[in-house]
């Protein structure tokens, strides 16, 4: 599982023209799910996500976590983070779960973080074209994988 948190003075999803969610400062998070993720993967992701300490304290240090601040959160499912490019120049997508492994992983991650966070998060929808729309606060970008723990 890999997933890219970016730091965001207030983000959107639209579908269709209208705005399916949207969250003020917090966490935009882009999840991609793998073939190989397992429950282990969503709540080592989860903790990851909620106690990343990204938000600035008193002295402008960044020391503080979405969850100490009482900030938000957005997941969104991207199968695009796990692309391959050796290849030529057309990226390829096999490591990317199909959907009827990533879909309950995803549901899943999204009741874990809720859990973890004690809140209600924002969601995209999966398989759905999405439109983003986001505030990059930093800019602060953090990309974190379940299978490289660094």
């Amino acid at each position: 599982m890999r997933a890219v948190l970016q730091r965001v003075k207030n983000a959107s999803v639209t579908i269709d023209g209208k705005i399916h969610s949207s969250i003020g400062t917090g966490l935009l998070v882009l999840i991609g799910i793998e073939e190989a993720d397992t429950t282990d993967d969503v709540l080592w992701l989860s903790q990851k996500i909620v106690n990343m300490r990204v938000f600035s304290d008193a002295e402008g240090k960044m020391n503080l976590s979405v969850k100490d601040i009482g900030a938000e959160i957005m997941l969104v499912s991207q199968f695009t983070l796990f692309a391959s490019t050796q290849k030529g120049n057309r990226p390829s997508f096999f490591r990317s779960a199909k959907p009827e492994i990533a879909i309950p992983v995803y549901q899943l991650a999204i009741k874990q973080i809720e859990t973890d966070l004690g809140s209600k998060i924002q969601t995209g929808v999966f398989g759905t074209d999405m439109k983003i729309s986001l505030l990059n606060d930093g800019p602060v970008t953090i990309i974190i994988d379940s299978k490289n723990k660094e």
